[in-house]
């Protein structure tokens, strides 16, 4: 499993789903902020496979 996800959309990524799952767990939002928990990943392993199809990467490339 390569990187796909870069620096700034790894942190983005991470801070969106803190951000869900603590609204989740104060009761701001319902249920769905569980979802928190896929962007959350996608940052933490730096790999995210809905790029896959489109061929997309926001690391740098290795040369």
């Amino acid at each position: 499993m390569t990187s796909n996800v870069g620096g700034v959309d790894r942190i983005l990524r991470i801070v969106l789903g803190l951000c869900l799952i603590g609204a989740t767990i104060l009761g701001f939002i319902g249920a769905w902020g569980w979802l928190g928990v896929v962007p959350l990943l996608t940052g933490v392993f730096r790999f995210c496979p809905a790029y896959l199809p489109f061929g997309m990467r926001t690391c740098a490339t290795k040369k």
